[in-house]
């Protein structure tokens, strides 16, 4: 092969690239989340370097024409207090997906729509992670093996549907998540549900079939945005037994703006376990916290709050012995990239 052969070739390839990257993009993406806290569980004091769901991930799509596209999604989450990645290498999410007029064809692992339209929405302190998050919301989908569809959006309105096949695990059936947003200026409105016939470590240590519905309202005025869900949630065992267990959750959560900086509170409780016909004594719980972050610029803040769990008797819903209380001390910082 000349020379002037070799130049054609590298002219062609180059200008093979340049016509795939007009039509294609991939993105690395990521957020580091480290607190330093002072814990405590029931009479045990720690304090140490938390990890807060740090990840990273890659996402791209490609243009096929007509209005359609192409794209993917790999997120793994690693620990960013230790460096130590999770055993799942993409197990935060692994998605194929297909979009376009019609709205959008999903397929792998991917979080529960049904989460973000009401426990995640309302979230707005540290995006549900650490020690702060939301541990009274049960949450009951399996997130492998799905195929999921997610509707354009009409007037504020949208919703998604997503199933999670069994493929013959021995004792599993196909479990279904259901999910719908209304937004519109000021006010959200979101409604999910979710129906799994094979779950483990739902709530409070409980497992067995579970379903769950929860409603959300949002509203924004001026510097205040206010936030709620309602969860109801039931389970066809607890601990083993055959006995029916339901329960009912609540948050609500309050955030003031003044620049850059936030002004946090949420307080969240789950009633008593109903098992049976009969409310088990001791299994509450509340959790509430106080927070403030410091928006240095679009992609980092630093923050600090404080949470506390108050656990009935004989439920544990943040680590530890049941009836053991737990609390956090924190500051923190977050880097999203």
């Amino acid at each position: 092969m000349n020379n002037t052969q070799r130049a054609l070739l590298a002219i062609l390839a180059a200008a093979g690239t340049s016509a795939a990257m007009a039509q294609s993009s991939v993105t690395i993406y990521g957020r580091v989340n480290t607190t330093v806290e002072h814990q405590k569980v029931g009479d045990t004091k720690v304090t140490g370097l938390n990890n807060n769901a740090s990840r990273w991930g890659i996402r791209g799509s490609e243009d096929l024409g007509g209005g359609l596209k192409a794209g993917f999604q790999l997120e793994s989450g690693f620990a960013s207090d230790t460096g130590v990645t999770a055993a799942q290498f993409f197990g935060r999410q692994s998605e194929l997906n297909l979009s376009g007029a019609f709205g959008a064809v999903r397929l792998g692992n991917f979080i529960a729509d049904s989460y973000y339209a009401t426990a995640d929405y309302i979230s707005m302190h540290n995006h549900d992670t650490g020690t702060s998050a939301d541990v009274l919301y049960a949450y009951v989908m399996r997130d492998v093996n799905k195929i999921g569809y997610r509707s354009p959006a009409f007037g504020g309105f949208s919703a998604e549907g997503a199933v999670s096949l069994s493929e013959k695990v021995a004792g599993a059936k196909n479990a279904y998540d259901l999910s719908a947003n209304y937004n519109a200026g000021p006010l959200g409105l979101g409604l999910g549900y979710t129906s799994n016939k094979a779950v483990t470590g739902v709530f409070g240590g409980f497992a067995g079939e579970a379903q769950q519905v929860a409603l959300r309202g949002s509203y924004a005025l001026g510097a205040f945005t206010l936030g709620a869900y309602y969860q109801y949630a039931t389970l066809d065992n607890i601990n083993g037994t055959t006995t029916d267990a339901k329960r009912h959750a609540y948050r609500l959560a309050a955030m003031y703006t003044m620049g850059a900086s936030e002004l946090h509170a949420n307080f969240g409780r789950a009633e008593k376990i109903k098992a049976g016909g009969t409310n088990l004594s001791g299994t509450a719980a509340n959790q509430w916290t106080l927070g403030y972050n410091y928006n240095l610029s679009k992609r980092t803040k630093v923050y600090g709050y404080y949470t506390k769990v108050d656990n009935g008797a004989n439920i544990s819903y943040q680590g530890g012995p049941a009836g053991a209380d737990f609390s956090s001390l924190a500051v923190g910082v977050r880097h999203n990239f």
